[in-house]
């Protein structure tokens, strides 16, 4: 069966009836479906699952703001910077295979985090977690691709996928909120190990082997190069967003433009290239790819510095925190489920635009958040609805667009640009956004009645300002307080405002790419 990558609606093949009839899948492949919904959930909490730990995290292990920031974000980066590597092996070796490589190594990986004994051995636990969880991404989408082949029951499929990818980034708080008010802030890695030990089981009965019968030969160069481009881009974006411009961080990222320019190259010349760049030349799939990045990015750096709001400014416990988040977690999960059926209305490019101007709208809210600490929690929980409704929304269409277009035999490849968007707008998030918040924190913080000897750990994060204040008496703790809070929730102002505008930008984007199509 061979279809067009879109109609003249700009609807994609997915989404439409096709000439032949696709045989339906059988209840072993919807068994199988959950085992990998229940994978990706897992992965996507653990990007966000820190997101409450920090104040434990800081307590216990002291790291410095860059450590956090990297505690937080390199398990993104690496998986990010793996993602198109490993989408194109599973390619050749088997997805299936590729999937219980990853489980098991996600497990060793999950255990060493829960043990770490300072902030170095954190990090490397979470960079191993990211060289895992690079596997398993691209092999679950790329499974749902091969297993469904009905178009209609595909679209229901990865509905579900998208419900768990963008339900899980918003359960990471929740239950690292109630693990945290039980146990202590390693406890939240411990949960990977039994999900991860029933995927071992369960994967080789319900789910088939699947990959290209004529992968062609894989190039490390381009391997090589992809992580090249990406990881030291994203390391100086970071990095010059915390601390601004440098020499070295000017060089540091001109390594990753070159790598990246070469990687371009290298891939047009090949006659199996790691990324089919021609993908890149329909205005749908554009916009599709840049709709996963940036409703990712506006939820992930919303729970960063959302979650330490309501901790250490509103003086919520980590598992009332949690639960504040609940309504954007629901609202994330009936998102994903409604897509399928929004897109039979309208076309998904259009979809895309309005869901991410529901996301904008979210993050305008957050204007209204008070910086004191009696003040109403409404601002934040409609604000994240919005934000989790619209990014389910968008995740599940402009990821069905991706896998759509690309043939079944390159469904590991389509399955990682798609998943590579992803984690790129979660690291992405928590670095820029958070980075902007902290720069605008420390230029507002009032510390001329902190001794001297204190001012450099008050500095470093709200956390350290609040740690601070405790050992200083009034008005001096006091006026510390109220103005570490009011800088903090100026920083999250400004990062609300330009999360609204890059995303109605995008959608303006994702709009004219839908007129486009239909041209």
């Amino acid at each position: 069966m061979t279809t067009s990558p879109t109609a003249r609606s700009g609807t994609p093949a997915t989404l439409r009836p096709t000439a032949a009839p696709a045989p339906k899948a059988r209840p072993r492949d919807w068994a199988g479906l959950g085992v990998l919904a229940l994978a990706l959930l897992l992965i996507a909490v653990d990007a966000t699952v820190l997101d409450l730990a920090v104040p434990s995290i800081t307590a216990d292990l002291s790291p410095t703001t860059p450590q956090l920031l990297w505690i937080i974000d390199v398990y993104s980066f690496v998986l990010a910077g793996l993602l198109v590597t490993m989408g194109t092996l599973g390619d050749r070796i088997g997805r299936r295979r590729l999937l219980l490589i990853g489980a098991a190594g996600f497990a060793a990986a999950s255990a060493l985090a829960a043990w770490a004994v300072n902030p170095e051995m954190l990090i490397a636990a979470r960079v191993l977690q990211g060289v895992a969880g690079a596997t398993l991404m691209p092999a679950t989408l790329g499974l749902i691709r091969s297993m469904f082949a009905d178009a209609r029951q595909r679209t229901l499929a990865i509905s579900v996928w998208g419900a768990m990818a963008a339900s899980g980034a918003a359960f990471g708080p929740l239950l690292g909120g109630w693990m945290l008010e039980h146990f202590w802030w390693g406890s939240v890695f411990l949960v990977n190990l039994p999900v991860m030990a029933l995927l071992l089981v369960l994967a080789p009965v319900l789910v088939p082997e699947s990959r290209d019968p004529n992968p062609g030969r894989f190039d490390l160069v381009s391997a090589g190069l992809s992580m090249l481009a990406l990881i030291p881009i994203v390391y100086a974006v970071k990095e010059i967003a915390a601390h601004g411009v440098s020499l070295n961080l000017v060089f540091v990222a001109l390594v990753g433009v070159v790598s990246g320019i070469a990687f371009v190259r290298r891939q047009r010349g090949l006659k199996s290239p790691l990324i089919d760049l021609d993908l890149f030349r329909m205005p749908a799939f554009r916009a599709a790819v840049f709709t996963n990045l940036l409703s990712v990015f506006a939820l992930a750096g919303m729970l960063f510095f959302g979650s330490q709001y309501l901790q250490l400014v509103l003086g919520k416990s980590p598992l009332e925190a949690g639960l504040l988040l609940i309504p954007g977690t629901v609202g994330s999960m009936l998102g994903a489920l409604a897509a399928a059926w929004l897109v039979r209305f309208w076309r998904p490019a259009t979809v895309l635009a309005g869901s991410l101007v529901t996301v904008a709208i979210g993050a305008t809210l957050y204007w209204l958040l008070p910086a004191d600490p009696q003040g109403s929690v409404t601002p934040f929980v409609i604000g994240f609805l919005l934000i989790g409704l619209g990014e389910g929304v968008a995740l599940t269409v402009s990821s069905d667009m991706i896998v759509s277009t690309a043939p079944e035999a390159r469904a590991g490849n389509a399955a990682a640009i798609s998943e590579t968007a992803m984690e790129m707008g979660i690291a992405l998030g928590v670095a820029i956004l958070g980075s902007a918040v902290m720069a605008v924190f420390r230029r507002g913080l009032d510390l001329s009645h902190v001794p001297s000897a204190h001012a450099d750990a008050a500095r470093e994060s709200l956390g350290g300002a609040i740690e601070t204040a405790r050992g200083l008496t009034q008005p001096a703790a006091g006026e510390l307080l109220n103005s570490a809070h009011s800088a903090f929730v100026s920083g999250i102002h400004l990062a609300a405002t330009s999360t609204a505008a890059i995303l109605l930008l995008t959608a303006v984007v994702a709009y004219r790419a839908a007129r486009k199509q239909r041209a």
